[in-house]
């Protein structure tokens, strides 16, 4: 076994960590071939001696090597985990006794879901139109659709009509979505003092047509929403304790707004963009919603309204 004189090491002043492998004798340690007590530091590699004097490298020094080979181990597991996906090596699901086995490609995470589109079921409003409960009928004429009315629309019971108009706000195809939104526009054009008993049997339909996701259903239910709270005096302070209902859906869809940049954005002159809507319909809500309007959009919107209607 090589032992080193300690004088020797600093004497040349080349023994770089003599004073922290000293032993009892006096005796520098550290660089030893193979010496038992340089097997402690397992972080250092074996020191070349030449002509006695003792080379070990820094502590510093011999981390980032450490570190170095970590990284390089690292990369030369990324890089074969790629080989396997391109070769498409099948992926196993996380947290299973495959997962933990060596080279093994761990499935990622399903996605939310956030923004998909529910399909809806069938709604009552097609039901009652097919059987022919509606007095209504489709009329065309100049200036397009409209719908002709078989009898006065102020005789009409708002308790039984409305709420199913109201319903087929989920409908996407022809006629049933002409029917719904224009009978709805209608009834609330001529409603009056009618319509506010309805409120509290209109939440479940506009939430179940929330919650179907889809772009051209939303602006529809947003615009028939404004034209709603609009419709009566009190209509609006009514329906503010149902904001708990409404309001959380509409913060998945507050922020997309279409980048266009330098081009033409043509769905906000049609008010189809649903950002721009559901920040206008906020603002109408809190408009015509009284004191407490805004303390519930905050608290169940979480959206930003205008420095003018804060001071409101």
């Amino acid at each position: 076994m090589l032992w080193i004189n300690m004088r020797q090491s600093t004497e040349s002043a080349e023994c770089l960590e003599y004073l922290s492998f000293v032993c009892s004798k006096g005796y520098c340690l550290a660089g030893c071939y193979g010496n038992k007590a340089c097997r402690r530091t397992q972080t250092h590699k074996r020191a070349a001696t030449t002509g006695g004097v003792c080379k070990t490298l820094p502590s510093n020094q011999t981390n980032y090597l450490s570190q170095e080979k970590k990284k390089k181990k690292k990369k030369k597991n990324s890089r074969l985990v790629d080989m396997l996906r391109s070769k498409g090596a099948p992926h196993v699901q996380a947290f299973t006794v495959k997962a933990a086995m060596k080279n093994s490609v761990v499935a990622g995470p399903p996605p939310a879901g956030a923004f998909q589109e529910r399909p809806s079921k069938p709604t009552v409003f097609r039901k009652f139109y097919e059987r022919g409960e509606f007095p209504m009928a489709l009329e065309h004429d100049t200036k397009g659709n409209r719908i002709a009315w078989k009898v006065e629309i102020e005789k009409l019971d708002y308790h039984h009509f409305l709420p199913l108009l109201f319903d087929g706000l989920c409908e996407t195809a022809h006629p049933y979505e002409f029917f719904a939104r224009q009978g709805i526009h209608d009834l609330l054009e001529h409603g009056g003092p009618k319509i506010q008993p309805v409120i509290p049997q209109l939440i479940i339909p506009i939430k179940n047509a929330l919650n179907t996701r889809n772009r051209q259903v939303i602006c529809t239910t947003l615009k028939v929403l404004q034209h709603l709270v609009m419709s009566g005096d009190t209509v609006g302070e009514t329906l503010v304790p149902y904001y708990r209902q409404i309001l959380p859906i509409l913060n998945i869809f507050k922020n997309m707004n279409i980048n266009s940049g330098d081009g033409i954005d043509y769905s906000q002159q049609k008010r189809e963009n649903v950002g721009d809507l559901i920040q206008e319909t906020l603002e109408v809500l809190e408009r015509y919603g009284g004191e407490d309007a805004f303390i519930n959009i905050k608290a169940h919107g979480r959206v930003n309204l205008p420095l003018d209607m804060r001071d409101q």
